[in-house]
């Protein structure tokens, strides 16, 4: 096994990416403006490998808020062009420009009267001469020892799409919450999801008076299937929380346990959280004090939810 050919490889495709640097011009904020602008779908075509490196590229737009689709060129020539419209916006890969099933694609999208982005490595091609905006790659030789094989100019393909995604996302503010929106499952949605999206709300969130009796209590939290409740004051601010971890704790010592106030047995200033801050944050809490419930509690003190380690646990966080 030969390593220095191995690294004479990746040096060949760094050098790729970083040729584009040079080549990065005035096009490039003007498909950015293309695909901000654009009112209907993006539609990104490309064969073979390239049209790979389009598959990734339409996945990109799509899972950061620009509504994308990858259009084989071959099934778009038997039929499947009326999946374009004139609100559309055609991103085209093409690195000699001129290959024959995208360049008889060309006339077509002019008549249906959708803009057209190329990404193509010959400016003079069919392609390069034949588009709205010319995003031109140059002449970059194939890592291939043949010569042959795509590999440097779609490892710089990618980059470049990559580069015109994220400079969409950024132009378009797109932030975590959106993202979570679009990447509901796997550890990417589970990573981004709010207190206020896990948290117990309503009937399942018991919240009593610090002068209520213990027996009313455990009567609340039996009722709402809960783990804990909250305890506020008079103002309607937490005061504590009462859990099934204090009620072991007293009841041995407190005969009287079930008709005492809940503020004289109840945890105090317990450890809270904000229903904006990341659910991820919440897990670090749990486990760092050692604790099952959770209090969510609003910008003035007052219980707004309950997380509880079993929510966590449903969404695979814990």
């Amino acid at each position: 096994m030969d390593l220095e050919y191995a690294r004479t490889i990746l040096r060949a495709e760094a050098a790729a990416i970083l040729s584009l640097l040079d080549r990065v011009d005035d096009n490039f904020p003007r498909a950015v403006g293309l695909l901000l602008e654009c009112r209907g779908r993006i539609v990104v075509m490309g064969m073979g490998k390239t049209g790979i490196v389009g598959r990734k590229i339409s996945a990109t737009l799509s899972s950061t808020g620009a509504p994308s689709l990858f259009l084989h060129p071959a099934e778009a020539y038997h039929g499947d062009l009326g999946r374009v419209v004139r609100e559309d916006v055609v991103l085209v890969l093409s690195n000699s420009g001129e290959t024959d099933e995208i360049v008889r694609l060309l006339p077509l999208l002019r008549r249906i009267g959708a803009r057209i982005v190329a990404m193509t490595g010959n400016a003079r091609s069919t392609l390069g001469r034949n588009c709205d905006v010319l995003l031109d790659l140059g002449q970059i030789p194939e890592a291939c020892p043949l010569g042959l094989a795509p590999t440097a100019s779609t490892t710089a393909l990618l980059a470049l799409g990559d580069a015109l995604a994220l400079c969409v996302l950024k132009e378009r503010g797109f932030n975590q919450e959106q993202y979570a929106f679009f990447h509901p499952g796997g550890d990417l949605g589970r990573k981004l999801l709010k207190v206020r999206e896990l948290m117990r709300t309503g009937e399942k969130n018991p919240v009593v008076g610090e002068e209520e009796p213990v027996q009313r209590v455990l009567l609340a939290i039996t009722g709402a299937r809960a783990g804990a409740v909250s305890v506020v004051g008079r103002d309607g601010r937490l005061a504590g929380i009462f859990t099934d971890g204090d009620l072991r704790r007293h009841v041995e010592d407190r005969p009287d346990l079930l008709h005492v106030p809940v503020r004289t047995v109840m945890t105090r200033t317990p450890v809270t959280i904000g229903p904006e801050r990341l659910a991820s944050e919440a897990v670090l809490l749990l486990k760092e004090r050692r604790i099952d419930e959770l209090p969510v509690v609003d910008d003035a003190g007052r219980p707004v939810g309950m997380l509880d380690v079993q929510d966590l646990l449903g969404v695979g966080l814990v």
